[in-house]
């Protein structure tokens, strides 16, 4: 049975397995359809590896996810929980970029696979449109044990998984349904008035009667193993192909119309199973409402799939903020969908192509092909890009036919060159590789033109994302200290994390200053909002604050004359600051706080807490206000933390108890290795590594003067 040591239903290997244990799920469950993804270990991406009850075809926009993707499966396995979907309506609210490439009525259930020692993937499973809509407790407890069960076949394996390059059909069904049934059977249909056809899932006719073939106007054994919309030239609408989908996926009957040249109309019905859909041809005439008017497919128009394929796409292009996102999306979606090997993303530069990204290539390759000349008689980039038209290069001798010059150093075997273009203006190239010849069909070459202008946008989008990105990060460098003084007795490490997302630059600051041999200050803040005024006047608190230190002014007295400086530049933004002053050789500490988060003090032999610092009002409220100092003992062995609110202030938690906990964090390891304790802090509050406010840490650690542990 699954999970035993033994695989189940007699399957061979882990492999088979798995399969063997998705198709007893999906039976178990009462579904149509499932899929089952493995996270891959190389990158953060979910693979499908296993599909029961739907056609390889429909998958290709779900073959490879990455795992902070917007679909119920990823959801599932960060949140480690079912996510169900009990409706299209509920799909289109919550996924609305899985709602454009799946618009037939389901039911989804997506549910993590958690085993003992890691999360392996998740599995899909979809359902008739006419289920309710709702799960019940016994429903959701059935699915996430079968998932248990996956999990458990996953831990106790061997070996690890692979990881086909096409997930494998697995048959819902332990045996299929005979092509036909005996001769009675046959001479049943072929008395009756109206004709019928047998299609598999992946439409193919397996059965077609006498009348069926008279009425669609070509022999019976020339229908056989041909798709209808492709073997019938008055059916080759995308509008026809479409309901045979909306059968397979939402396993409901559909019935629709269509004329057959020149007045004949037909009606046809779809009955769909886990094995293949039944399909009666009738005659029509008893239309209930009037016939949508005949539709000739335009030449050279995709298939639905590729439609609804292309739709995907879109979506997801829309969503890539960074080069690289925008050379994962291409690498992981765009090249399994057009079964290519190889990218190449470039982008113009003074007249030559800078690779921006690629995938496929060995990096001596990449080098060797960096900064060609566009120029138009040497490779088909330049021409692309001259022209606006792309490419296609079915195999080498086509390649060198048209450019001998070219440069063809990287072993592919045939190339789809898109040029990147906006408004006119050349933006870079895309190139799409082949490990073999390959013939680009009219459909595949509508899709990646249309994908082209797409892929520009994105491109140009990113880039400027990307520098502007720098900038912001430069000066946020700048405006911090490029390293912290060394000083006997005191151990020192900070951490500055910008928000995750967002290119205005912050406005955390953080300072230790040496004021004499046996002295120093610490100095942490926040300057309220993300802007680039908020780091000027950042820069200029940071500058007027070292400067009354280094004075000898007391902590009290360092921002008041900091505050008084606020307001005199008139600034309508407020900034928190905690000023620290430590004497080494008194072993004492003294603090003064403008509206700060309080610093975690760990004592050298006793537990970590919060320190009770008396706050005066943040700087630039008040133009006359008194800071009071609060003074602690600070022996060899000490650990101090002081932080920016960015750190404790999360979204949906308390901030007190926040601050509790992270005190809790300075008493676990031994505290000596700084820059580990600064890690453990910060994972312990953000563990997903996302962060909505920037994050500041500033840990000092009080050692014997010869620098030896306390």
């Amino acid at each position: 049975m699954p999970g035993s040591n033994e695989p189940p239903g007699g399957a061979g290997t882990p492999d088979d397995a798995l399969g063997v244990a998705l198709a007893d799920t999906v039976r178990g469950t009462g579904a149509s359809i499932g899929g089952l993804y493995l996270i891959e270990e190389a990158e953060p991406v979910l693979r499908l590896v296993a599909l029961c009850g739907l056609p390889v075809a429909f998958s290709a926009p779900w073959q490879r996810l990455p795992l902070t993707a917007p679909v119920p499966v990823a959801d599932a396995i960060r949140d480690d929980g079912l996510v169900w979907v009990g409706s299209q309506d509920d799909m289109a609210r919550r996924y609305p970029r899985a709602a454009a490439v799946l618009p037939y009525p389901f039911a989804l259930a997506a549910v993590p696979l958690s085993g003992v020692r890691r999360c392996w993937g998740g599995i899909v499973l979809m359902w008739p449109a006419m289920r309710p809509r709702t799960i019940t407790p016994r429903e959701h407890g059935h699915i996430t044990s079968s998932a248990r069960r996956v999990a458990r076949l996953l831990d106790e394996a061997s070996r690890p998984p692979t990881l086909p390059e096409q997930p494998r059909v697995v048959p819902v069904d332990a045996a299929h349904h005979p092509v036909q049934t005996g001769l009675a059977a046959a001479d049943y249909l072929e008395r009756l008035p109206e004709g019928a056809l047998a299609l598999d899932l992946e439409g193919r006719v397996t059965f077609a009667t006498a009348t069926a073939a008279r009425l669609l106007g070509r022999r019976a054994d020339r229908l056989l193993g041909t798709r209808p919309w492709q073997s019938l030239a008055w059916l080759d609408n995308p509008v026809h192909e479409d309901h045979y989908r909306t059968a397979v996926v939402s396993r409901a009957p559909v019935s629709f119309t269509a004329l057959r040249p020149p007045d004949q109309w037909l009606t046809f019905q779809l009955y769909p199973d886990t094995s293949g859909i039944s399909v009666r041809v009738a005659p029509g005439g008893e239309q209930t409402e009037d016939p949508p008017p005949a539709a000739t497919r335009p030449p050279g128009a995709a298939p639905t799939g590729r439609l609804y394929q292309l739709v995907h796409l879109a979506a997801a292009l829309t969503e890539t903020v960074t080069v690289r996102d925008l050379v994962t999306l291409i690498a992981h979606q765009i090249l399994p969908a057009f079964g290519a090997q190889g990218l190449v993303l470039s982008a113009a530069e003074a007249g030559r192509l800078k690779i921006t990204g690629y995938h496929g290539y060995p990096a001596d390759a990449v080098e060797r092909l960096d900064a060609l000349t566009l120029d138009t008689g040497l490779t088909p980039a330049g021409q692309v890009l001259a022209s606006g038209a792309p490419a296609f290069f079915a195999d080498p001798a086509e390649m060198a036919g048209n450019y001998p010059r070219a440069p063809q150093i990287s072993g592919k075997q045939a190339w789809a060159f898109l040029p990147l273009i906006i408004s006119g203006r050349p933006v870079g190239c895309c190139i799409l590789s082949y490990d073999h010849p390959h013939t680009f069909t009219a459909d595949e070459r509508a899709v990646l033109t249309s994908l082209s202008g797409l892929i520009a946008q994105a491109l140009d989008r990113a880039r400027l994302y990307d520098a502007k990105q720098r900038l912001v990060h430069e000066l946020q460098r700048a405006l911090l200290p490029r390293a912290l003084p060394r000083l006997p007795g005191l151990d020192v490490a900070a951490r500055y994390l910008p928000a995750g997302h967002g290119v205005e630059v912050g406005g955390d600051f953080f300072d230790v200053l040496r004021l004499d041999d046996t002295t120093a200050a610490a100095v942490i803040g926040d300057v309220e909002g993300h802007s680039i005024a908020a780091a000027a006047l950042m820069g200029q608190v940071r500058t007027a604050i070292h400067a009354h230190a280094t004075a000898g002014a007391a902590p009290g007295q360092v921002l008041a004359r900091t505050n008084r400086l606020l307001a005199d530049l008139d600034s309508e933004l407020l900034v928190s600051c905690l000023y620290a002053h430590l004497d080494l050789a008194r072993h004492r500490a003294a603090f003064a706080s403008a509206g700060h988060v309080p610093p975690l003090l760990r004592p050298a032999h006793a537990a970590a807490g919060v320190l009770d610092v008396e706050p005066g009002p943040l700087l630039g409220i008040e133009t006359g206000a008194r800071y009071p100092v609060t003074t602690t003992p600070l022996l060899p062995g000490s650990t101090l933390a002081l932080y920016t609110d960015g750190l404790v202030e999360l979204p949906g938690t308390d901030a007190t108890r926040t601050t509790s906990d992270l005190a809790g964090q300075l008493d676990t390891g031994d505290g000596r290795d700084l820059e580990r304790l600064i890690d453990r802090l910060v994972r312990h509050t953000t563990p997903t590594g996302q962060h909505a406010d920037d994050i500041t840490v500033l840990l000092l650690r009080t050692t014997q003067p010869d620098g030896g542990p306390a």
